[in-house]
């Protein structure tokens, strides 16, 4: 058994509306849609027009600055419309799919006998490339590249994150494909991350390292893991993916297809009854949670999020399901705001500090609205952000050099190791509202743009 990586910093932050382990079939949504805007860097060239028949693995889409790296349409029937936004910029493709499901064929290659070269080109045909994300930078990877090593993280410690013990039951024939896969795409190591005392079925898959991990949030992030593991230094690439992804992968190995069905955890306080759904990658919001969103007050609204509240984007009714994203979070919109506010005890709000009450009662699950109590301030040094983020390196000095768009500092404060999500709780605890995220996503654009 591997030796327990325990993490002593972090923050779980318990929210009201855990998924329950039942799972139910979503229907078939009006429409499914696949962005460009999920896609860190992409710029969008069409390869279909409205009114064009699709089946479930067609491109809709390449990517302009490496035109093998195609987008495919999750399933078949017709290009109902191409959104557009400003300077006519593709927000999104999206496709009215038929009753019955066709599917592109694609070769099964022996994966025991098949090249690399050969790996690649189907990974990239079926559109499933994109789902492989580099470090540095967290980007689609580059298919010319060849990673020092592949990691992925079997479990999510975000709020409300799905249990993939649960979620992945029936896919440990496609995990080990997905793994033979990687361990052909890499001359290094295939490296697995699970949670200790919770690891599942996990540890059966073969060819993999195995590696356990203890704490709090963010210990699930695959950056976190990388940096205890092997960390990434200048000039080194490595690649991640997302353990259900890995299934996906798998599954166009064994069956020839593109088949882009998973299991999301629907979760947060304004569901009725938080469960898991299995949809197909793309659906259309309202066919996800049909008759399970609580009744509101007048003058209430909610906030759906495509993925975690820490790190997801928001969405809609109307809107669509994240390509990255296997949760669907709806949590009260915090339009609301309370006289005096700061004043009173507020029992029921979470803080990290002990301005609040909530320090008395960790265990305490909290309905939380999307408020930010308050407006941007002026950005201190506090040491608060390294008592939360569980990597050797200098949060506040990184933030500030990306600012100042320092790349000597930038790289030396460690760029290379860190995306935007490693940064998500630094972003929940600081008290000068800042968007430290959107800072992080700033500094890396401006290291690809230089180097």
């Amino acid at each position: 058994m591997s030796k327990i990586i325990t993490l002593r910093k972090g923050l779980d932050i318990n929210l009201v509306g855990k998924p329950q382990e039942s799972l139910a079939d979503a229907p078939q949504a009006s429409e499914y849609a696949l962005s460009p805007l999920d896609f860190e860097g992409v710029i969008p060239k069409l390869l279909v027009k409205v009114g064009d028949r699709v089946k479930a693995g067609t491109p809709l889409f390449f990517n302009k600055a490496d035109e093998r790296i195609l987008f495919t349409s999750p399933v078949s029937g017709t290009v109902a419309a191409v959104n557009r936004g400003e300077k006519r910029k593709v927000l999104n493709v999206t496709v009215t799919p038929d009753a019955t499901q066709e599917y592109e064929e694609f070769a099964k290659p022996d994966l025991k006998s098949a090249s690399r070269e050969q790996i690649v080109e189907l990974l990239l045909k079926s559109g499933l490339w994109p789902m492989i994300v580099q470090r540095p930078y967290g980007i689609i990877a580059d298919p010319n590249d060849s990673p020092k090593a592949v990691f992925v993280s079997a479990f999510d410690s975000a709020p409300l994150a799905p249990d993939y013990n649960f979620v992945l039951k029936a896919e440990q024939k496609n995990l080990q494909t997905g793994i033979e896969v990687m361990r052909k795409l890499t001359s290094g190591k295939v490296h697995l991350s699970v949670r200790a005392k919770a690891e599942g079925q996990m540890p059966s898959l073969q060819g993999a390292e195995l590696h356990t991990f203890a704490g709090k949030h963010p210990v699930g992030n695959v950056g976190v893991q990388i940096h205890h593991i092997d960390p990434v230094n200048k000039g080194e690439v490595v690649w991640t993916v997302n353990v259900q992804d890995l299934a996906i992968i798998g599954r166009l190995f064994n069956e020839g297809r593109v088949d882009m069905t998973k299991i999301i955890a629907v979760a947060g306080s304004e569901i009725e009854k938080p469960h898991y759904v299995r949809m197909v990658g793309g659906a259309k919001v309202d066919s996800v949670v049909k008759g399970n969103v609580k009744k509101q007050k007048e003058g209430d609204s909610i906030r759906f999020i495509s993925g975690n509240v820490l790190t997801g984007a928001k969405t809609a009714l109307d809107g669509f399901m994240g390509f990255y994203a296997n949760q669907l979070t709806a949590i009260p919109e915090g339009d609301k705001y309370e006289l005096l506010g700061w004043a009173m005890p507020r029992f029921n709000k979470f803080s990290v500090s002990r301005a609040y009450f909530s320090w008395i009662c960790p265990k305490k699950a909290y309905d939380l609205d999307t408020n930010m109590n308050g407006g941007e301030r002026p950005f201190v040094v506090t040491g608060l952000y390294e008592q939360y983020l569980p990597m050797d390196i200098y949060p506040m000095y990184l933030l500030k050099a990306c600012l100042a768009g320092d790349i000597d500092k930038m790289e030396n404060l460690g760029i290379y190791e860190v995306t935007e999500e490693d940064f998500a709780l630094c972003e929940f605890v600081d008290p000068s509202k800042i968007e430290i995220q959107q800072i992080i996503r700033d500094g890396i654009n401006l290291m690809i743009r230089e180097a």
